[in-house]
């Protein structure tokens, strides 16, 4: 168990590093100005169906219900059931491509309404048109990925996604150098997009997946309705991050630019957010589930204070590190070629703010595996559409007083909205509950995550105001950064909280547990 979590861990960690490098050379070659806006309106409708598939709830459906059909079938009857549901899922995505294609121009006038009226609809609908290929490719990725994560296979399943930002950032390379025009650059990315999902499924295909679903059959009976009507609400309850981002980028598509600072400062959040999405999926929905099944109050005491504790822990210092260090970081990975260092200090100004909404993420991720586990997946994706519609509607205020950073402030209020709705609905039907050493714990958790950021808070204004570029800034960055994690550590000790064995014990306990995994 503990080498699947670490090379899961990995690849997500791998992946999301590598997306700061796509992100920062599509910086540089595209800017922030009105191509960009449109690349990237285009390029978030993309990334919200990607992970509404990849990391939603389609894999957390299909999982148990292979496992429960191999175990009562066999494995014939199990590659049988998953031949039936990679048909579908690509029959269903291949004609949903279809169609939205041609409703394009529709589509993205609702998510960039600020765009009517000006050349940057029409960029925005033709890179859209150029990147939906990769739809067709993403729900046979998702259903592969999943089937060998059920069998045990991790190492290919966490690292196939690097093909997609390598296959980018190839890309881009070649375009920085011959330097084209910037909306011709544009299109050919967006083209990439869609064969870089064919790497993707190629990869899967090729490598493992020649026995894991046969025959392919195409089938919409009452079971495949069910799995499908089990799979939905999941996964838009798991992509509420991304969908509070579209939310805030219909507001911001009215300022030019604006599009562009929100989805840079976006990427920040989501590191950490990954991080603690990929700990909450392996470690605590599966001992909540057991212990909810087995009607063990204790056991979900346990789950619940443990998955709290994990994510204050992780939650508490990104927040404080990325809110005191934005300016720094901004300036780092973004502040070349095309984009300027105004640029650059709007979209730290929008990084303080979105950050907001990070505590928030966490604490979604957090509780709603005690309704996924009850098999409950409405309440999770009504707190998701609340959180929306609040966010769409402060930002259209907030914009008006205060540009950019009002529309990363109401994204976080919108985050906290469907917190706040999870915790009453949760407290309302079966109560939540932390133990003694919960309550001990994480307000000296909060206390040492307020330590750090005020070390690196003055670590700031004596070490990384001095002007320097390039290699010098990156080094004192990262070294920054480095004593930080160190620092909280120390805290974390010397506050009786947790040491190192404290953790490789609880997750040998989890994997003796867990024989299976």
């Amino acid at each position: 168990m503990i080498r699947s979590f670490l090379t899961v861990s990995s690849g997500t960690l791998a992946s999301r590093l590598l997306g700061f490098v796509r992100d920062s050379v599509l910086a540089a070659l595209l800017g922030a100005g009105a191509v960009a806006d449109a690349f990237l309106a285009a390029f978030q409708l993309i990334n919200v169906v990607r992970r509404l598939l990849t990391e939603g709830g389609l894999n957390a459906a299909l999982v148990p219900a292979w496992l429960r059909v191999r175990e009562s079938g066999g494995a014939v009857a199990a590659a049988a059931f998953a031949g039936r549901v990679l048909g579908s899922i690509a029959v269903i995505l291949i004609v949903a491509t279809a169609l939205l294609a041609l409703v394009m121009p529709l589509a993205m006038a609702v998510l960039a309404p600020g765009f009517a009226g000006r050349e940057t609809l029409q960029l925005a609908t033709d890179n859209a048109r150029l990147m939906l290929p990769y739809l067709a490719f993403a729900g046979p990725v998702t259903v592969m990925m999943a089937l060998l994560n059920a069998q045990g296979r991790f190492a290919l399943t966490a690292f196939s996604p690097l093909l997609f930002n390598i296959a980018l950032i190839s890309v881009m390379a070649v375009l920085l150098a011959a330097k084209p025009d910037a909306a011709r650059a544009a299109q050919i990315v967006a083209a990439t997009v869609g064969i870089a999902g064919l790497l993707q499924l190629s990869a899967l295909v090729l490598r493992r997946g020649a026995a894991i679903a046969t025959p392919l059959r195409i089938s919409f009976d009452k079971e495949m309705r069910g799995f499908l009507a089990k799979a939905a609400p999941g996964m838009m309850a798991s992509s509420a991050p991304q969908l509070l981002m579209v939310a805030g980028a219909i507001i911001a598509s009215s300022s030019p630019s604006a599009v562009s600072w929100l989805y840079f400062a976006g990427r920040l959040v989501e590191l950490p957010l990954g991080i603690v999405g990929v700990a909450m999926g392996t470690v605590l929905i599966p001992e909540l589930t057991r212990a909810v099944r087995g009607d063990d109050h204790a056991a979900v005491a346990h789950a619940e204070s443990r998955g709290l504790e994990l994510a204050v822990g992780l939650a508490l210092p990104a927040t404080l590190g990325l809110i005191v260090l934005s300016e720094p970081i901004v300036r780092l990975l973004f502040e070349h070629g095309a984009f300027t260092a105004d640029d650059a200090k709007a979209t730290a100004r929008a990084l303080m703010w979105l950050t907001l909404a990070l505590p928030a993420h966490v604490l979604v991720k957090a509780l709603s595996p005690a309704f996924f586990a009850r098999e409950d997946t409405m309440t999770p994706l009504v707190a998701a559409l609340k959180g929306v519609v609040l966010a769409i509607a402060t930002a259209f205020l907030f914009s008006y007083w205060y540009g950019t950073e009002g529309i990363a402030a109401a994204i976080a209020l919108g985050a906290w909205g469907m917190a706040f709705s999870l915790i009453r609905r949760g407290a309302e039907t079966f109560g939540f509950s932390i133990d003694a050493e919960a309550r001990r714990r994480l307000p000296r958790i909060a206390l040492s995550a307020v330590a750090m950021g005020a070390l690196l808070w003055l670590a700031t204004r004596s070490l990384l105001t001095t002007g320097a570029h390039g290699l010098v800034q990156a080094v004192l960055l990262l070294a920054v950064i480095a004593v930080g994690i160190a620092i909280y550590g120390l805290f974390l000790r010397l506050f009786g909280v947790a040491g190192w064995r404290d953790a490789v014990n609880a997750l040998r306990r989890h994997g003796r547990s867990n024989p299976s995994s």
